[in-house]
């Protein structure tokens, strides 16, 4: 079971920082055009979507430390 806990802890912690990685290039590669147009642009909303990803991969990994510490706890 602790073995499964680290493996995806591992792989949440990467899926953030891929996420990460992305929303970032997204926000860099935004122009003046969009920045000048009305409404949202598709590079502001993939970046918005890219960011909230990794808010959710980061509460993942924060639970599954929490899980590993409460179980280490136990059998210790």
């Amino acid at each position: 079971m602790t073995i499964f806990l680290w493996i995806l802890l591992i792989a949440l912690m990467i899926a953030t920082l891929v996420a990460l990685i992305r929303g970032i290039v997204t926000f860099l590669r935004t122009t003046e055009a969009d920045l000048k147009g009305t409404g949202p642009s598709v590079a502001g909303l993939k970046s918005n979507k890219m960011m909230q990803a990794r808010i959710f991969f980061q509460a993942m990994a924060i639970l599954v430390v929490v899980l590993i510490l409460a179980l280490s706890g136990r059998a210790g």
